[in-house]
């Protein structure tokens, strides 16, 4: 009861009410909810840390920056599940903070574009802080079981090397990305590796140009660390996920280094192994395996889910749910 009533006297007040309803639509930093909201910092960050508090919030500090999402477990995810249905969305403010809202996705995505534009052409050579793309290759050739594999979608394919790589042992093979100078790439290593059945399209890993239950495998393949909803991102994928299909997330263990912000674009310093389960389980799927590859200096992440045969979603915060099944290679747990 407690708990109950200190979160909802945390959220009866009109600009905290208005963060969380911004916030049930991706997580934001304090700088982006100024932006929005029009009001000065300090007072955004004692409305967050109010929120946070009160269990209705989660707080994720990486480096310099510090990213807000509604809670994903306790009373304060039951909670903003039910205000979510309740959040007058035709009051003049609320429509206002999301057209803004809009306005700061908008911005990232054009940021994130502009950045794919200059370096499509090198990108594959860019992959040098971590352990090399045969060794992560090889690890999800051993891991995944794929004689019940023979479609494939790559989710932020870039040049296409998953389509290369896999492209022989699969019958169909699809890459999605946003970047037409990535697409252009990626069909010319297709066409020299003779490989037909393997395609490339435009399109947005939020809203997939596929149909639902269409392949037994989509992969993530260091993408996930560029966009600003990794949530939804998740649940799409799993949405185009035959059942019993596998959905791969190759990333970043969690790391420090804020250059890659600048240089490189990245929004988010690498994931924890809760956090990419938590995704798991909020989407239905059902976490197995991840596999960690020390590079230099970063720790490449091999994350693997299933999506069951039956319909029955598993709950994110069960307790009885089995855990990630973890091989190191050689790192200490």
């Amino acid at each position: 009861m407690d708990d109950l009533l200190t979160a909802l006297k945390a959220i009866a007040e009109p600009t905290r009410l208005r963060i969380m309803a911004l916030c049930l639509r991706g997580e934001l930093t304090v700088s982006e909810l100024v932006r929005i909201l029009g009001q000065s910092q300090p007072r955004i960050s004692r409305h967050l840390k109010l929120l946070t508090e009160a269990g209705l919030l989660m707080r994720i500090r990486e480096g310099s920056w510090v990213f807000h999402r509604a809670a994903q477990s306790g009373i304060g995810a039951d909670l903003t599940a039910q205000l979510a249905n309740l959040i007058p969305t035709g009051d003049r403010l609320i429509a206002r903070d999301r057209d803004r809202l809009l306005d700061v996705k908008r911005s990232r995505s054009e940021s994130a574009e502009i950045y794919f534009r200059e370096i499509a052409a090198k990108w594959d050579e860019m992959r040098t802080l971590h352990v090399d793309d045969r060794e992560i290759d090889n690890a999800i050739i051993e891991i995944l079981d794929w004689g019940r594999i023979s479609s494939m979608i790559d989710l932020g394919t870039g040049t296409g090397h998953l389509l290369e790589r896999f492209g022989p042992r699969l019958d169909q093979a699809e890459g999605i990305d946003l970047s037409r100078e990535m697409l252009a790439i990626a069909r010319s290593n297709l066409e020299a590796a003779n490989l037909p059945h393997c395609q490339v399209r435009q399109g947005n890993i939020y809203q997939l140009p596929n149909t639902t239950e269409s392949f037994d495998l989509a992969i993530f393949h260091q993408v996930l660390h560029f966009v600003d909803d990794q949530v939804q991102a998740i649940h799409e994928a799993a949405r185009v996920l035959k059942p019993g299909g596998q959905l791969v997330v190759v990333d970043f263990a969690p790391h420090e280094i804020e250059s890659l912000r600048e240089i490189d674009n990245h929004r988010r310093l690498g994931f924890a192994d809760s956090e990419t389960e938590a995704w798991f389980r909020a989407a239905g799927l059902v976490p197995k395996t991840v596999i960690k590859l020390a590079g230099s200096p970063l720790t490449v992440c091999i994350w693997v889910a299933e999506k069951p045969n039956s319909t029955v979603r598993e709950d994110v915060t069960s307790p009885i749910a089995p855990p990630l099944t973890q091989q190191n290679n050689g790192l200490p747990q």
